[in-house]
């Protein structure tokens, strides 16, 4: 049997998957952290309950909306599937979400009384930091660069958690 193909569509891009594993990864730790450094209970107890929970419905929310506009950004007008298209896409920025369990862990640790709230968020943080650097070099590595090159991407991945960081501390 042979598989009848409309030429005029464009292949299928293989590293699209990778791609948005990789996407979701650096785009979710940054999210993480930056969610994770604006919890701040000024006058009131600190809830990392709530907070955990607060994290994972801008993780669902976040992809879910970038998933929705890479659906309506990539819409033509003979698209009569509109809708399956939008929910196959935005189940498709899985990774964004999966990267910001750790730092939703962290605080559900918090909540069971683990540590406090504030070790909570620096551990975010640094766990954050590492995995940017990770998804940093992983992605170079898949882009086929070298060793010093993909540990460079991965040092200015870390500057970006380091930047939530600095930002952290100054406005506390």
């Amino acid at each position: 049997m042979s598989v009848i193909r409309n030429d005029s569509l464009p292949p299928p891009r293989r590293g699209e998957p990778l791609q948005r594993l990789l996407f979701g990864g650096v785009y979710g730790s940054v999210l993480a952290s930056a969610l994770a450094a604006a919890l701040g209970h000024e006058g009131t107890p600190a809830d990392p309950g709530y907070d955990a929970l607060w994290v994972a419905l801008s993780a669902v929310a976040s992809a879910a909306a970038h998933g929705y506009a890479h659906s309506i950004a990539h819409r033509t007008d003979e698209d009569t599937q509109v809708t399956a298209g939008a929910v196959r896409s935005m189940l498709t920025e899985w990774p964004l979400v999966a990267a910001m369990v750790p730092t939703i862990a962290v605080l559900l640790g918090a909540q069971a009384k683990w540590w406090g709230e504030a070790s909570a968020i620096d551990v975010a943080l640094g766990f954050n930091m590492v995995a940017l650097f990770g998804w940093g070099v992983w992605a170079a590595r898949v882009a086929g660069r070298g060793w010093t090159g993909s540990f460079r991407v991965g040092g200015v991945d870390v500057l970006i958690g380091l930047f939530i960081v600095v930002a952290n501390v100054l406005s506390k």
